[in-house]
């Protein structure tokens, strides 16, 4: 089940370390801005972030596509101290909420959303009402996370997210979009040890799919099968399994 008051209270608490410890995601969200840079036609006037975070996709798409209205959401409100500078020149607008339950204003030229889409109850009803917000040759365009995604702490503790496969993202998109671009690849990280992965995850809000606390019995029982399953002698690996997809809206 995704708890979102849980995911709210666990990324908002992450936002001093954000930057620093999500490696993985700043890569992810370069990449990203890489292929909008060389896939999307200019102008792109009208951008909707979805997910916004701290901002390694705004930054990037200010730099480069330099849209004339920037709307951007988070469920976290605390987010919004990251684009002072945008919001106090005007350049931006930021809508804090469930972006799979906030109306968002029509007519984007592009929707855009990193390393959020896999907190959502249904991403394909999400995609459907994308769709409606588009203008008629607006693109979709984001990254989530595959099967893969976290497999070790998935093997340890028995519990993870829900994850979609890059085909069956891209069926569901197929009914109202073209896809332009659809790829996937795995980003390992090492550690020191295991105890370093869940530093990483909390401080990267990414542990808001375990809702107990920590026991001092569960860190020992995690360290130890972690260690046992995943380490070289040296260090332990954490494998993110990053989906990146732009699409365009069917005529």
């Amino acid at each position: 089940m995704i708890n979102k008051q849980l995911i709210t209270r666990r990324f908002s608490r992450a936002v001093e370390s954000y930057n620093r410890e999500a490696v993985a995601q700043k890569q992810i969200a370069y990449r990203m801005s890489d292929m909008l840079n060389h896939y999307l036609p200019r102008p792109c006037g009208r951008i909707l972030e979805i997910g916004s975070g701290t901002g390694f996709l705004t930054r990037r798409l200010m730099e480069t596509l330099h849209p004339e209205k920037l709307v951007l959401n988070d469920i976290c409100q605390e987010m919004s101290s990251c684009f002072t500078d945008l919001l106090g020149s005007g350049q931006a607008t930021f809508l804090a909420g469930d972006a799979e339950s906030l109306p968002f204003p029509k007519g984007q030229d592009l929707i855009v959303s990193c390393s959020a889409l896999q907190w959502f109850v249904s991403p394909e009803l999400f995609f459907e009402r994308c769709n409606t917000l588009l203008k008629q040759k607006g693109y979709f365009a984001f990254t989530t996370f595959g099967r893969d995604n976290l497999k070790e702490v998935a093997s340890v503790t028995g519990s993870g997210l829900h994850y979609r496969s890059l085909e069956e993202l891209e069926e569901a998109l197929r009914i109202h979009y073209e896809i332009v671009k659809a790829h996937e690849e795995r980003i390992c990280l090492t550690f020191g040890t295991p105890l370093e992965v869940l530093y990483h995850l909390k401080h990267t809000g990414v542990a808001a799919v375990r809702q107990q606390a920590w026991t001092k019995r569960d860190l020992q029982d995690f360290c130890d099968k972690y260690a046992r399953l995943f380490s070289d002698g040296r260090s332990v690996t954490l494998t993110y399994h990053p989906i990146y997809i732009i699409a365009k809206k069917r005529q």
